[in-house]
């Protein structure tokens, strides 16, 4: 700072001036306006106007320099127009997604891609698209757009967001394989329990392409999709991911990704949990092996009437830490023993061999998880009454359909094919229904207790709503892109920006909501003064208060003044 002497005809106006760099251009802005020689007097005393100016300016430099603060002053004329055309709102949430960003070591492992040679800064791209997928998730023109409204500017150009997605998807296991290897340290991993999972995305198309094919949508779309395969560790951050062409089999996807973990990130003795779509004999023998296990939900309807008969047999049930045994009629048909053991889960186990492979077969009921059943299931039987009163209505659809429950009636009294149809209530398939309420099964080749196989498997939920994340906060479709590449470098942003953001909330203690958090990111906006700094236009709260006690930066002062906003950045880039 220095002090600036403005002299015409008639007057003289003292003011402290800064000299900022806007757009490369060097300029003066006015940190305080002092006032003109009579106010300098007064406030001088006895001293020369002059010299009381020197020093006080020398004051501030000192100030500045040993990092004190004081209280800023700023000045707007109501007969001044803004500037067109000149941004003075930025966003300031991204700041806390960025430390994390740079404590994983994306930004290095960014320069090691970068060996290459690029014209443009991959990392500054990367980073922006991460951030960009958490806070604005919307195409590449409009991240483009965003990145205009963060405190720190974009340094590239829409043309080479498309040349970096083609690069990160020659890349993409390297990204992944570092990736792992830095999380390690920052923290120590719970890589013994992988959770593995299996999600597509439709594209708005008709004809396939070599990655966009016709398949099994879960979303029951009739278009193209990719398969994406997700693996996350016991915590519950993102491991690995694969995208498979939209036809392939889900079974066969989960090899392929669980060899390059064994390879790449030298990880090779885990428990696998799965669901039962994704537990074929192929893929539960492979984790028999090499020091490796598996977990996975079993379906009763599916097994062998034997094994069924046993399942749903209503003695041999034991409690936790029990070895009384007991028999569910009596806790059923007792009022008394129905309310002790409502919250209580019990099971049965034995192993069985099948096919070559050694497995035990554990079977939990729970008169909790019997009732919210019966509950689901009469509220869709509800709904096919109604849709029996509207036979247009009626056209079966997938097994949780209420449609189920609705059967189609031709034959007349006299045996003779009726003219029209007609519909009634499937009793039979209600109450073979019935029969699997409050029942649950996992395989598995381990020989732990029970509970803790149960506990294990309960985990799952975790990977299922970290696809949850990607699909509606994340908008990971629709994708704006054609080119395979290009589509697998989207999914990689898309795998980065979920580890990003599940490490942040893990850091902030799990409490809050994913909208929560998002929320409140998305509000932490700053006025910029022009050679004075930011003034947080949000509102703080809980989460706000929690972000900065954890991150160790504080952004909720009155103003954050240029230098301390400098000393943020820095401090998220370390």
């Amino acid at each position: 700072m220095r002090l600036q002497i403005t002299r015409s005809t008639n007057a003289e106006c003292f003011y402290v001036v800064r000299s900022v760099y806007e757009n490369k251009k060097r300029t003066n802005v006015v940190v305080e306006k002092l006032g003109n020689l009579n106010d300098v007097k007064l406030r001088a005393g006895d001293q020369d106007p002059y010299e009381w100016a020197k020093v006080y300016v020398e004051e501030l430099n000192r100030i500045e320099k040993e990092g004190l603060e004081r209280t800023v002053t700023a000045e707007y004329n109501p007969n001044k127009t803004l500037e067109s055309d000149k941004r003075t709102l930025f966003d300031g949430g991204y700041l806390f997604p960025q430390r994390i960003y740079h404590e994983l070591g994306l930004n290095k492992i960014c320069r090691r891609i970068e060996k290459y040679k690029f014209e443009y800064d991959l990392d500054n791209i990367l980073s922006r698209l991460v951030y960009g997928r958490i806070l604005y998730p919307t195409s590449k023109l409009g991240t483009m757009e965003y990145s205009k409204r963060l405190i720190e500017q974009p340094r590239f150009e829409l043309h080479q967001i498309y040349r970096a997605l083609e690069v990160l998807a020659k890349d993409s296991d390297f990204v992944q394989s570092e990736l792992y290897k830095n999380s390690l340290k920052i923290s120590k991993r719970n890589d013994k329990i992988l959770y593995y999972d299996c999600t597509n995305y439709f594209f708005e198309i008709e004809e396939e392409d070599e990655l966009r094919k016709y398949g099994n949508s879960k979303e029951h779309r009739p278009s193209p999709i990719v398969q994406m395969g997700l693996f996350l560790d016991g915590d519950g951050i993102p491991l690995a991911f694969s995208i498979t062409p939209g036809n392939t089999n889900e079974q066969a996807t989960l090899k392929p990704l669980e060899k390059k973990i064994i390879k790449d990130f030298s990880n090779s003795s885990f428990v696998v949990c799965t669901d039962a779509g994704l537990s074929s004999t192929v893929n539960r023998r492979f984790n028999d092996i090499a020091g490796r296990a598996f977990i996975t939900t079993q379906s009763i309807k599916k097994m062998k009437g034997h094994l069924k008969d046993w399942a749903l047999a209503k003695d041999g049930w034991r409690l936790p830490g029990h070895k009384d045994k007991y028999d569910l009629n009596s806790v059923l048909t007792d009022e008394a023993l129905f309310e002790q053991y409502k919250d209580k889960a019990f099971f049965k186990e034995r192993w069985i061999n099948e096919d070559g492979l050694e497995q035990r077969i554990i079977v939990t009921f729970s008169i909790k998880y019997m009732l919210y059943q019966r509950e689901i299931r009469n509220r869709q039987l509800a709904r096919a009454r109604k849709m029996i009163a509207s036979p247009a209505s009626v056209s079966r659809v997938r097994a949780t359909d209420p449609k189920r429950f609705v059967k189609e009636v031709r034959a007349a009294n006299d045996g003779d094919l009726a003219e029209k149809k007609s519909y009634i209530l499937d009793e039979d398939r209600y109450l073979d229904e019935c029969k699997y309420d409050g029942f649950y099964a996992v395989a598995t080749n381990l020989e732990d207790d029970a509970e803790s196989i149960v506990r294990i498997n309960s985990g799952r939920w975790e990977i299922e709503e970290s696809f949850r994340i990607m699909k509606s906060e994340f908008s990971a479709r629709p994708v704006f892109l054609s080119r395979a590449d290009r589509i697998t470098a989207h999914f990689l942003t898309c795998f980065l920006a979920l580890t990003v953001y599940r490490y942040l909330e893990k850091k902030i203690g799990g409490r809050y909501s994913c909208i929560g958090i998002l929320n409140t990111l998305k509000s932490m906006q700053f006025a910029h003064l022009r050679g004075k700094g930011y003034i947080p236009v949000y509102t703080k709260t809980e989460i706000t208060d929690k972000l900065h006690n954890v991150f160790g930066f504080r952004t909720d002062s009155e103003i954050v003044t240029s230098k301390m906003m400098k000393k943020i950045l820095r401090g998220t880039q370390n």
